[in-house]
């Protein structure tokens, strides 16, 4: 504690809301990809389950924690568990108790089904499966998971806080199958469902039960309020306290909805909400516990104790100690697990760090009041305040000296569109990939043998070669009128570039996972981010002196890098954006200097980082789009700018969609049938587009038949011209077999409707 307090903090009690899944080294991660491979029985996959369960929740009593959570734990996604656990699984997929396999049918689709939709999880990078709302769901509730984690963890003599996805958040963020419905007219059966897990909670005695509902940052609709409302007055008659969480952003008008939910106890994000601390003390019922989330659980850097101390003295002032729990502002499934495993970060970069466990250090520390702590902490802050690292003297001029011309194309698109087709000869319907081809296990152990130094430089790119001619040669058997190189001396989409830029470092655990099985390892922005050389030029330029065919240039784009990143929080992120697209926009100039013809520049996560409330968009989406055309402006009107984005609600971002003003935009639709292109038809979107035609989540290789009827479906809405035809994203989890099949069939699916419209 800060020196001078006369509060004693030792009564504090501590909480912790999520734990990372995968394991300290990936091993639910391999668990499941073995068992998807036929390599481990389900009985082996279970086991592993329940290791790491066990380890997880031992760390977090060794820990200090006091409120340990479980059901926090999924196989896949913590949103299917719910359903699952309602039993409000889709139709679909069949009734009835939910196995494995039809649980990750669900998840990764089936012989006679295609998986269900993603989406991002609020403005994070983890990706949650959409819940499909219709008539005659069933609504058996599934308590088998919850309460055999619960029983798992009494026996190691840990009594845990079970965690739900709350109704009124499930619901929200939900999809509606049949036009007319409501998903809010299911509130009442949810209702229900939801009562009687509780009720069977508070039968095998369980004390508190954290309920989540994140949607209490977010614009809330007069309905969805009143459904609130009706759920927590029928909660209220349950013997189980709750805990109701709320995070990412603050509560603001749904405050006082909030406070009259009556729950037991009210968490809150002052980590990304500070100013919200008050007006909630303010509020809160004589009996409520307030949980107040003063470490950062979605970035890794250390926690200023001095900060978090002044708040936790202000709110025990108030409260009382009794009435008070120090707690991570979210759940540490999007930070990694521990920094023990890091050997190669710097010692002073990383003693400005805090992974997982660390961070349950922290909540401790900071609950006990630990001067020893608090001295180590203030020193540590001091010393990343005052570090050489952090600026770039020529970057901020750079900055400083941006104007209104280095935001925008020389012409528009409608006298760009004409120059680029005479320059590019495509046909009607042009087919192309998002950028990536199947990283292999022979690709794979390349990379390796030459990071660890037993492969030469020479002999790997040797390797590189060969295999980008091969990619090159069987993309144009194929018959694909626009070619990529394969990516494949990349290793991931943001630690590629990342790795050529001053300002990143890297870490060698730092795994998080993003959906399913897969994982991510985020690059840490430490300080100003600049280019020192060309970053893809090399390989770009030697792929298209393989072919007469326009390549692709591919880049990740500025929002993309900055949030997928752990990025630094001492300077502005519109500040850090706009230093990567100046980095990138040289990246653009020199590729176009060296021949190419056509630049994807991806931007999945725009949509991802628009802030929760609505009255915040504007300002995050001028600069934001901004970073996109800065970083692809400087080019002549004969460069075709790509972009790409996939699994986000497109309809909330068209205008500043059409904004970037790239060229064509591919994106992701093949899951939801074309719906998502609805939107685009009634804004009137004025540029090209490349409508996923085939879901690459999936090992599924649709026929040429399923391909066209797709197509059709989007030259209902939008013009023949504008049209693309592409997968949904990169091919880089697939194999080579269900790759080409998948692929020739969407070019004869392409060459039958190019025959049909031009008849």
């Amino acid at each position: 504690m800060v020196a001078g307090n006369a509060i004693n903090f030792l009564e504090l009690k501590t909480a912790n809301l999520g734990f990372p899944r995968m394991g300290r080294q990936r091993e639910l991660k391999f668990a499941l990809e073995g068992y998807w491979a036929g390599k481990r029985t389900e009985g082996e996959l279970l086991e592993v389950t329940r290791r790491l369960r066990a380890e997880h929740w031992q760390l977090q009593r060794a820990a200090g924690i006091d409120f340990i959570p479980s059901n926090d734990f999924s196989l896949y996604d913590q949103v299917l568990d719910m359903l699952v656990l309602l039993g409000v699984t889709p139709k679909r997929f069949g009734t009835g108790q939910v196995t494995l396999e039809r649980y990750f049918a669900m998840a990764r689709n089936s012989r006679k089904q295609t998986a269900m939709e993603m989406t991002k999880w609020f403005d994070t990078n983890y990706h949650y499966l959409v819940p499909e709302w219709s008539e005659g769901l069933s609504f058996v509730v599934d308590m088998t998971k919850l309460l055999n984690e619960v029983r798992e963890a009494r026996e190691l003599g840990i009594e845990t806080r079970p965690v739900l996805i709350g109704p009124l958040t499930l619901l929200l963020l939900g999809k509606d199958v049949a036009d007319g419905f409501d998903s809010l007219s299911l509130a009442d059966r949810l209702i229900e469902a939801y009562g009687t897990v509780l009720a069977r909670l508070a039968e095998e005695k369980v004390e508190w039960v954290q309920i989540d509902e994140p949607v209490l940052a977010t614009d809330l609709s007069v309905g969805a309020a009143e459904v609130f409302r009706r759920t927590y007055a029928a909660f209220a008659k349950v013997p189980v306290k709750l805990m109701l969480t709320t995070y990412f952003e603050r509560l603001a008008e749904n405050l006082p909805l909030t406070i009259e939910a009556d729950t037991a106890g009210l968490h809150i994000d002052v980590v990304r909400a500070p100013q919200q601390l008050d007006e909630t003390v303010a509020a809160l019922k004589p009996h409520q516990v307030l949980s107040v989330g003063c470490v950062e659980g979605r970035n890794i850097w250390l926690t200023s104790f001095a900060e978090a101390s002044e708040m936790l003295v202000k709110t025990v002032e108030k409260l009382g100690a009794e009435r008070v729990l120090v707690a991570p502002s979210c759940s540490l499934l999007h930070v990694p697990h521990d920094l023990c495993g890091e050997t190669k970060l710097s010692p002073r970069l990383k003693s400005w760090l805090r992974f997982a466990e660390e961070k349950l250090g922290e909540v401790v520390a900071l609950a006990s009041g630990d001067a020893d702590a608090a001295r180590a902490n203030a020193a540590a802050i001091a010393d990343r305040e005052t570090a050489e690292t952090s600026v770039n003297a020529k970057v901020r001029t750079q900055i400083d000296g941006l104007r209104k011309g280095d935001f925008a194309r020389a012409a528009v698109y409608n006298e760009r569109a004409g120059v680029q087709r005479d320059a590019l000869g495509l046909p009607l319907f042009p087919t192309t990939t998002i950028g990536s081809f199947p990283q292999t296990a022979e690709v794979r152990k390349h990379r390796a043998a030459f990071k660890q130094g037993h492969e030469t430089a020479e002999a790997y790119e040797e390797f590189l070669q060969k295999a980008t001619e091969s990619c090159i040669r069987e993309q144009e058997a194929i018959g694909l009128d626009v070619l990529v190189h394969g990516e494949f001396e990349r290793n991931d989409m943001v630690e590629y570039f990342a790795e050529f830029l001053d300002g990143f470092a890297f870490t060698e655990n730092g795994w998080v996972q993003s959906y399913g099985s897969r994982c991510v390892k985020p690059p840490v922005i430490f300080g100003d981010v600049s280019r020192p050389e060309p970053m893809t030029v090399r390989w770009s330029k030697y792929a298209q002196s393989l072919t007469d065919r326009p390549m692709k240039g591919m880049l990740t784009g500025p929002i993309t890098i900055l949030q997928w990143s752990f990025v630094r929080n001492d300077i502005p992120r519109q500040q850090t954006a706009w230093q990567i697209a100046l980095a990138l926009r040289e990246e653009v100039n020199d590729l176009e200097a060296a021949g190419i013809r056509v630049i994807q520049v991806d931007e999945p996560a725009l949509r991802e980082g628009l802030p929760l409330r609505h009255r915040d968009w504007d300002g995050y989406l001028d600069w934001a789009v901004k970073a996109f055309r800065l970083a692809t402006s400087g080019v002549r009107n004969e460069m075709q700018i790509h972009t790409h984005m996939c699994y986000c609600e497109f309809e909330d971002v068209l205008p500043s969609i059409a904004a970037l003003d790239a060229d064509v935009i591919s994106m992701e639709s093949a899951r939801s049938r074309m719906k998502l292109l609805d939107a685009f038809g009634a804004h009137g979107y004025p540029n090209e587009i490349g409508p996923g035609v085939y879901d690459i989540h999936s090992p599924r290789v649709p026929d040429a038949e399923e391909m066209h009827a797709l197509l059709k479906l989007a030259v209902q809405v939008l013009r023949p011209e504008q049209v693309w035809v592409n997968p949904d994203c990169g091919l880089k989890t697939r194999g080579w077999p269900e790759t080409v099949a998948a692929l020739r069939n969407m070019c004869e699916a392409a060459g039958r409707l190019r025959s049909e419209m031009t008849a």
